[in-house]
């Protein structure tokens, strides 16, 4: 069986692993989404998320996170990896590399990807209105509402279409898997710092990676379709598959 999946796995092209995987994933996201929209914000899971929130504090003083001093520390450095103005700064920065390389189709991946994803965060945020959690001391400045985490839907698009960018440069397929990997794994602890700092419910930050990873998907899959109808040149890649 696991010769079987390995035969399959070299002989399917690159573009059909990826598409697959990303039309999977697509309607993972939406409907885990769905799913915790129908009844986070009504409080279904509040009990389990409080019990939760609390054992990531010192039992005689939920001030504090569980563990040494500097845990802290770290959570609240993860977290600014998500803030905005570091993912500002970063898709900025990306901008005037794309643009030097005239990358403009990748460029406008970044800013419709980027500028949509704050467009959505900051709607659902005001349809849902969800107040913050209350259990515990919040060990970051807060001000908007909960459902869904601003830091990790916004890290998730973010990240996840940097990370394609990046994989598209690539090569060799497992090097387009690390960059896809790595982009996945700051969106994780950077939401897992959100709890950890008591800022955000469990639930606000799994729809927060549901809603950013639906919306990053779909910017993708929309430039890689106008590509291949020949409406939008890929910049990054040349006709024989290595980076330009």
């Amino acid at each position: 069986m696991i010769a079987h999946l390995k035969s399959l796995w070299r002989r399917s092209g690159w573009n059909e692993f990826v598409l697959t995987s990303a039309g999977l994933a697509f309607i993972v996201a939406v409907c885990g989404f769905v799913l915790l929209a129908r009844a986070a914000p009504q409080g279904e899971y509040l009990e389990l998320e409080e019990k939760l929130m609390l054992s990531l504090r010192q039992p005689d003083d939920v001030s504090r996170i569980i563990g040494p001093w500097w845990v802290q520390e770290v959570a609240r450095d993860v977290s600014a990896l998500g803030s905005a103005m570091t993912l500002i700064l970063m898709t900025v920065l990306v901008l005037g590399y794309l643009l030097l390389r005239r990358g403009y189709a990748a460029a406008a991946l970044v800013v419709v990807a980027t500028l949509g994803g704050y467009g959505i965060s900051g709607s659902l945020k005001n349809v849902f209105d969800r107040e913050r959690p209350d259990v515990v001391p919040h060990l970051s400045h807060v001000t908007s509402e909960s459902f869904p985490s601003g830091h990790s839907m916004l890290a998730s698009v973010v990240y996840l279409t940097l990370g394609a960018l990046l994989a598209q440069t690539a090569v060799r397929k497992r090097e387009k898997i690390y960059f896809i990997n790595v982009a996945l794994f700051l969106a994780f602890i950077i939401g897992v710092s959100r709890v950890l700092l008591g800022v955000h419910y469990p639930t606000d930050v799994l729809a927060g990676w549901s809603a950013g990873t639906a919306w990053a998907l779909l910017c993708w899959c929309a430039t890689y379709w106008l590509q291949r109808r020949g409406t939008m040149r890929s910049d990054l890649v040349d006709e024989d598959g290595s980076a330009s």
